[in-house]
């Protein structure tokens, strides 16, 4: 069979350095014994590697063409080639409920959509390595006062501990990407319960970020007013937020707050709203 052509509106950009291709599937290694999962495989240029590891191995790949490439190169895999989108999948459901680590040279234009849903199934999912767009890379990795320090590095980093591994350049690929990529890997910490409501969390990290320049006094209002809201329609009185936010750390703006202030900010806002919700 002939090789897959990749295909732009699938953000495919085919590996061909087997040494690099190797380097990212080495890097799964650093959470053993469990199953893997690698998404967007195209013609297999890390399976090959993934293959020889003693563990359970699927791979999920989008591209009908890249699935047939698959299953003539790959007959030990048959069972295992899953044609579907993966940010469409029950993941629950991918190795009958036992956790497994994600891997893959992930698609540039989803690659923030599929961290997202890895925050979903956190508690099945140990692991995550793989590459991805180098500015993607910098910016989960980035801590507290970073300029790339924002909505990503702060969920991911409330679960996970984020680790950049090492840069890849563009002639490697085919076509070659406009950008560097970058190699990570992301292993769950301790943290089992954030001490905090996960949903507000996540509307507070959200919501401050979308105004990152703004002080959090200004960018934190919208969470406010979704409150105040709340209670008029429910026929209560919505309450002055003025003293609430006078406090030292609304001068500040998100990208000062570890992931702890804002775990701290975000009972702050329950506490404050909890007469108007």
């Amino acid at each position: 069979m002939k090789t897959v052509k990749p295909k732009k509106f699938l953000g495919q950009h085919f590996l061909k350095d087997l040494k690099i291709a190797q380097d990212i599937a080495d890097t799964v290694d650093a959470c053993p014994g469990i199953p893997v999962l690698e998404v967007g495989p195209g013609m297999g240029v890390m399976t090959q590697f993934l293959v020889r590891k003693d563990r359970p191995l699927k791979v999920v790949e989008i591209d009908f063409e890249s699935v047939a490439y698959l299953r003539t190169h790959y007959p030990q895999l048959e069972e295992n080639i899953i044609e579907d989108d993966f940010l469409k999948m029950h993941l629950e459901r991918t190795f009958g409920g036992q956790p497994f680590v994600l891997t893959g040279n992930y698609p540039y234009n989803i690659s923030s959509q599929i961290f997202f849903k890895m925050l979903d199934y956190k508690d099945l999912i140990p692991c995550c390595t793989g590459m991805i767009q180098k500015e993607v890379a910098e910016r989960i990795a980035a801590g507290p006062g970073s300029k790339t320090y924002g909505i990503l590095s702060v969920l991911l980093q409330a679960w996970y501990s984020v680790e950049y591994l090492f840069t890849v350049h563009e002639h490697v690929f085919n076509p070659p990407p406009k950008v560097k990529s970058a190699v990570v890997r992301m292993t769950r910490n301790a943290t089992t319960d954030l001490g905090c409501d996960e949903r507000l969390f996540k509307q507070v990290v959200k919501t401050t970020f979308n105004q990152r320049r703004k002080v959090l006094r200004n960018s934190i209002r919208p969470v406010l007013a979704d409150a105040d809201h709340k209670a008029q329609q429910e026929g209560r009185q919505p309450k002055d937020h003025t003293e609430f936010l006078s406090a030292e750390i609304f001068g500040r703006r998100p990208e000062q707050l570890s992931v702890a202030e804002f775990v701290n900010l975000t009972n702050a806002v329950a506490r404050e709203t909890s007469e108007t919700a």
